[in-house]
C-alpha cells in the first residue's frame, strides 16, 4: 500500500481542487449476497468483476467450508457449485467451522443456511468481533427449530438442524441492523415452509440493504413478498442459479466524491448504475446538500464541489455506512451541522459515533455526540494520529479530513481492506492527479 510504513500512512493533504476520475471496485453487499444465493441455488452460478477484499474472501471460505465450490477463471470471475444439502453420514459428525472475522454479513448471512445444511456448524471470528449483537438472528433460529449454542448470544455460536429446518413464521427486533432480515430472507427459501418474517422494532435502520436483497432473491427466481411494511414472506424453493456482474461499491465511492466537496473539486465515478438499491447511491442526494452539483451521464457519475460548504441537517438512518465520510464533510462546513438516525451504528466494526467524535475532537473540531446523532460546531484543523479502530470506514473518513487538515497520520490503515484493499494507493493517486 502506497505511503504506509510502519502500520501508519500520513494521509496526504490536498494542495488545490482535487480533480480525478477513479474506478471503484465491485460491491461488498452486492457480492456477497450473490455468493450465499449462489451456493443455495440448484444449479451453478458465474458471478462476474466480485469485490476482492477480507469480507468477501471470508464469505467465500465460509461457503467452502459448508461444501460449496468456489473457483476463479483467468478474468477474477468467480464460478460456484452448490451445497448439496445432504446429511452427513453417521460415521461424519465432524462440525464444520466458519470464520467469520470481522465481516457483519458473514455472521449474520450464514447461520441460516448453515442451519439448512443439516449439518453442525461451529462460527467464530476476530476477537473485536465478539462485542458485536447477534442474539436477534441466533433466537429466531432457535424458534424456527434449530439447535443453537451461543457465549450469551454473540460469537463464538453452534448451529444445529440434522433433520433441516422447518421454518414458518418469526418475529424479530431488527432494530440493531437489517441484517438480521436479510440473513432470514437469503436462505428462507430452503425452508420446508420458507420464512415469514415480521419485524417488531420501531426503527428499521439500512432499509436499502433488504431492498438489495429482496432484488437479488427475485432476480434468481425465489418467490419473497412483503404485504405491509415490515414484513416478508419467502417461498419454498431454491434460487436457480446466477449469472450476474457486480456493481461498483457505491459506499467505496464515497470518500472520493467527499474529496471533491471539501476542496471545491471535481470527481468523476465510471460505471454508476442507473438503477441500484445500494444505499452509497443516496450519496449523490447528501453531496447535494452540501452544495455541490452532481451530473449523471449514463453510467458516469460527477460531483463537483462548491467554493464554500454549507450547514447541513440530514437523517442518515437508511444509509448508515454513509455516516463517517458524510462526518468528515460536516465538520468543515460553514455553520451547525447535524447527523442524525444513527445511533444504530456503535453496533458496527466499532461504537461509530464515539469514535468520530473521539478522533475529530484530536483534530481540533467541535462536536456533541447523542444517543443517535452527532453535531458539528467547528472544524478540525490540528494534525494528529487519527485511529481507525479496526473500521474500514474510519480510514476513509480520517483521509478526507486529512485534505483539509495537513499532518493528519491514520493509525492502522490496512483495516480498510476489509471491503477497499485498493484504497491508498487509489486515494493518493486522486490527490495528486
Amino acid at each position: 500500500m502506497a505511503g504506509v510504513e510502519a502500520s501508519r500512512w500520513a494521509a496526504p493533504a490536498a494542495t488545490g481542487p482535487v480533480r480525478a476520475t477513479v474506478t471503484v471496485p465491485g460491491s461488498k453487499s452486492l457480492t456477497n449476497r450473490y455468493l450465499v444465493t449462489a451456493a443455495a441455488a440448484d444449479s451453478p452460478s458465474v458471478i462476474r468483476n466480485p469485490l476482492v477484499s477480507r469480507d468477501s474472501t471470508l464469505m467465500i471460505e465460509a461457503m467452502r467450508s459448508l461444501g460449496a465450490v468456489i473457483e476463479e477463471d483467468g478474468s477474477g470471475d468467480l464460478r460456484i457449485s452448490p451445497l448439496r444439502f445432504e446429511p452427513a453420514a453417521d460415521d461424519d459428525r465432524t462440525p464444520l467451522a466458519v470464520d467469520c472475522g470481522l465481516a457483519g454479513t458473514v455472521m449474520r448471512f450464514v447461520p441460516a443456511l448453515a442451519a439448512a445444511t443439516r449439518r453442525t456448524v461451529h462460527f467464530d471470528g476476530d476477537h473485536t468481533a465478539y462485542t458485536r449483537p447477534m442474539s436477534t438472528i441466533l433466537d429466531s433460529l432457535e424458534a424456527l427449530g434449530v439447535d443453537v449454542e451461543s457465549a450469551d448470544g454473540r460469537l463464538p455460536f453452534r448451529v444445529d438442524a440434522p433433520q433441516g429446518v422447518r421454518g414458518g413464521h418469526v418475529s424479530i427486533d431488527a432494530s440493531a441492523s437489517s441484517q438480521f432480515v436479510s440473513g432470514l430472507l437469503l436462505s428462507g427459501c430452503l425452508f420446508d415452509l420458507g420464512v415469514e418474517v415480521t419485524h417488531t422494532g420501531r426503527t428499521l435502520p439500512s432499509r436499502p440493504h433488504i431492498d438489495m436483497t429482496v432484488e437479488v432473491l427475485s432476480d434468481a427466481g425465489v418467490l419473497v413478498e412483503e404485504p405491509e411494511p415490515g414484513h416478508w414472506v419467502v417461498q419454498p424453493g431454491r434460487p436457480r442459479g446466477l449469472d450476474v456482474v457486480v456493481e461498483p461499491d457505491l459506499s467505496n465511492a464515497a470518500p472520493f466524491l467527499a474529496a471533491a466537496l471539501v476542496t471545491g473539486g471535481r470527481v468523476t465515478i465510471p460505471h454508476w448504475p442507473l438503477h441500484t438499491t445500494q444505499a452509497g447511491n443516496e450519496f449523490r442526494r447528501i453531496a447535494e446538500a452540501f452544495g455541490g452539483q452532481v451530473e449523471q451521464n449514463r453510467s458516469v457519475l460527477t460531483v463537483t464541489g462548491p467554493a464554500e460548504l454549507p450547514a447541513v441537517d440530514l437523517d442518515l438512518s437508511d444509509v448508515g455506512e454513509l455516516t463517517p465520510v458524510t462526518a468528515a464533510v460536516a465538520a468543515f462546513a460553514t455553520g451547525t451541522s447535524t447527523l442524525r438516525g444513527i445511533g444504530h451504528l456503535r453496533g458496527h466494526e466499532t461504537d461509530r459515533l464515539a469514535a468520530l467524535t473521539a478522533e475529530l475532537t484530536k483534530a481540533g473540531a467541535v462536536v456533541e455526540e447523542s444517543a443517535d446523532s452527532l453535531t458539528f460546531r467547528s472544524p478540525p484543523h490540528s494534525p494528529s494520529v487519527w485511529s481507525t479502530y479496526h473500521d474500514h470506514r474510519m480510514v476513509m473518513a480520517g483521509a478526507v479530513v486529512a485534505l483539509r487538515v495537513p499532518g493528519v497520520v491514520l493509525d492502522d490503515p490496512d483495516t480498510v481492506s476489509k471491503t477497499m484493499p485498493s484504497f491508498v494507493d487509489l486515494w493518493t493517486e486522486a490527490v495528486s492527479a
